[in-house]
């Protein structure tokens, strides 16, 4: 049925038509500090080595790592992630826990160097285990309580180190319960636990595994992460960290998952990471490099998808380019 111009009271592009009218009314938008940047480091010197599935990330070894800080910094990105790729691998992954080990000495290294930088390190064991899973193997399948202490050896580890927050990412049960024992007993009750409370067993980490060398040298992780199906699993497995003393929890991956994001973000009192992984990374990259679309704008709309889904805090390969375009922006 045609209207008359009487009959349309409401109209919704009346709140469209400049660019400040837009700004005006805009319900969500991204800030420099949703981000945190994820940081490769291995062991070496003078290394400064291309991902060649991940577009403008770079494995650093601990003498060449400031480089990257110092443009993070320069761009307001005052919070990393940390991953380590020892120079051995075990069954156990004890290079995660040495006082001697990859993370521990850059932890050390950087603690000197930026007082201000906020330090993250993922706690999980796939990076330094010959077998290329997230904890010990007992039966060809990864052992939940065996693998127990030994996270929560690492994150005491991390922390005596100068972490100033642990991310267990290993989707062990009971993993959060474990470390904040562990650190509360260990005098560190100050100490944040962003657990990864959701992670799915997704086909977007492919690039992570090139960059961290952690690809699984029989079957899968299947038995740990999460069914990509399953929607009331994720809200349980929320309550069950949040229960245990998990301060921040995460949805993993972002971008197919938005619908997760939302729903967790209404059953949680406590604020909601995402992590938009590796594959979704990639993805964009070699999209826009063969030109089918704009890399900036669709970066920007990615990121913002998530912020709108719900969540409080972003870990994105894209934090320092987004950081640009935002300070640019708002000039």
């Amino acid at each position: 049925m045609k209207l008359e111009k009487r009959d349309m009271i409401v109209r919704p592009r009346r709140l469209r038509r400049t660019d400040a009218l837009r700004r005006l009314v805009r319900e969500t938008g991204l800030h420099k500090d949703d981000f945190i940047a994820p940081v490769f480091i291995s062991t070496g010197k003078n290394k400064k080595h291309s991902i060649s599935s991940m577009p403008g990330v770079y494995q650093w070894s601990i003498d060449r790592v400031q480089e990257e800080i110092d443009e993070l910094l320069a761009v307001g990105i005052d919070k990393i992630i940390l991953f380590g790729i020892p120079s051995a691998k075990d069954s156990t992954g004890s290079d995660s826990y040495s006082p001697n080990g990859i993370i521990q000495q850059s932890l050390q290294k950087l603690k000197q160097e930026y007082s201000d930088l906020f330090i993250i390190t993922d706690v999980c064991f796939c990076e330094y285990t010959d077998h290329g899973h997230c904890g010990v193997i007992h039966d060809n399948d990864v052992n939940n309580d065996s693998t127990l202490s030994l996270l929560g050896k690492q994150a005491l580890s991390h922390v005596e180190a100068g972490a100033d927050m642990v991310a267990p990412s290993g989707m062990m049960d009971g993993m959060v319960g474990e470390i904040r024992l562990v650190l509360d007993t260990g005098g560190f009750e100050h100490i944040p636990i962003m657990s990864y409370a959701v992670k799915y067993a997704s086909a977007f980490y492919g690039p992570f595994r090139d960059a961290v060398e952690s690809t699984p040298q029989f079957g899968d992780r299947k038995s740990y992460q999460m069914d990509p199906a399953n929607i009331r699993e994720a809200l349980k497995e929320v309550e069950l960290d949040i229960l245990e003393g998990a301060d921040i929890i995460m949805v993993k991956p972002a971008l197919a998952y938005l619908d997760v994001i939302s729903h967790v973000k209404d059953i949680s009192n406590i604020p909601v990471a995402c992590y938009n992984v590796s594959g979704e990374y990639s993805m964009l990259k070699a999209a826009a490099e063969k030109g089918w679309i704009d890399h900036d704008s669709s970066m920007m709309e990615m990121l913002l998808s998530m912020k709108r889904a719900g969540a409080d805090i972003i870990v994105t390969y894209f934090a320092r380019e987004a950081a640009k375009l935002i300070i640019k922006t708002s000039v």
